[in-house]
């Protein structure tokens, strides 16, 4: 399943709500939810910080290997080359003042999901991740 979001400016709840109702999706809630907050994250973080004024495309997809019931969500854009996993996990034993602004997001789509990998290709930010479930 796939579909390019074109232009993205204020369509993220859109673009969460249609990788959210894959057929390659869970039933359970527990992973629903682990999905669901990891999605959001990177989604947002490509309409907000991508593009200009959020003029451009982003192009997402699910995939689940039926053999070894691994999901695939693949996050596509054409925007400002950014790796999202080079920062380092914020330090969550400081208080929410202390800690440095941002990266808390993508820290907990490691930690929700089983892989994340993030490729520069072809003039194209690829965030692909990956959750193992239980259909």
């Amino acid at each position: 399943m796939k579909h390019r979001f074109n232009p993205i400016k204020d369509k993220s709840s859109e673009i969460i709500e249609y990788l959210m109702s894959s057929p390659d999706m869970p039933s359970d809630e527990p992973t629903r939810f682990k999905l669901r907050l990891s999605i959001e994250e990177a989604v947002e973080n490509v309409v907000r910080y991508a593009y200009e004024g959020g003029i451009g495309w982003l192009e997402v997809g699910t995939s689940l290997d039926r053999d070894s019931l691994v999901l695939t969500v693949e996050l596509r854009d054409a925007g400002t080359p950014f790796n999202p996993l080079d920062r380092d996990d914020p330090d969550i034993t400081l208080s929410a003042e202390e800690r440095e602004i941002g990266g808390l997001g993508i820290f907990l789509c490691k930690q929700m999901m089983d892989t994340i990998n993030y490729r520069y290709e072809d003039g194209n930010n690829i965030l692909t991740m990956t959750k193992k479930i239980n259909k």
